[in-house]
């Protein structure tokens, strides 16, 4: 090997050892956490600002995007298939359903979560008129205590 390459593909090995030894311990899957929950804060804040500048529609259908994203994670750390038997990616409404009978959450969360549902899928398909800022604003609120009480 030549002598002007040898110092970096000395660095190159350190730093490939320390990624595996950082793989081996776990740890990327916790640096993989922090980027999610980094991720869901950013869209969050933009759901937010977006239904404060009068966007409530927008708003709704990124919440909407938050919660799905939200109860896939939810299902996969509880052993739970967020796929179908032809692996088509399951919606809010069976990954809710499979998450209450698993016990992840009780009925009434389960119940809260089918109509934060329903309100993101009035915004998806343009039935604007079904739905309110406020109710927007208590979406937010909501998807915000989910992430909380349920990916940390």
């Amino acid at each position: 090997m030549h002598s002007n390459y040898y110092e970096h593909v000395s660095e190159l090995t350190g730093i490939l050892k320390g990624i595996k030894s950082d793989v081996d311990r776990g740890m990327l899957e916790d640096f993989r956490l922090l980027v999610r929950a980094e991720v869901f804060a950013s869209f969050l804040d933009m759901a937010e600002y977006l239904l404060n500048e009068g966007y409530k529609d927008a708003a709704a259908v990124m919440l909407g995007a938050v919660l799905e994203d939200s109860l896939r994670t939810l299902a996969t750390r509880n052993g739970i298939s967020t796929s179908s038997s032809v692996g088509k990616p399951l919606t809010i409404d069976p990954l809710n359903i499979a998450l209450g009978k698993a016990g992840t959450y009780g009925p009434l969360v389960q119940k809260q979560v089918t109509s934060w549902a329903n309100l993101r899928n009035d915004a998806a398909h343009g039935q604007f008129a079904k739905y309110d800022a406020d109710q927007v604003h208590q979406m937010l609120l909501f998807v915000q205590k989910f992430s909380s009480d349920y990916l940390q």
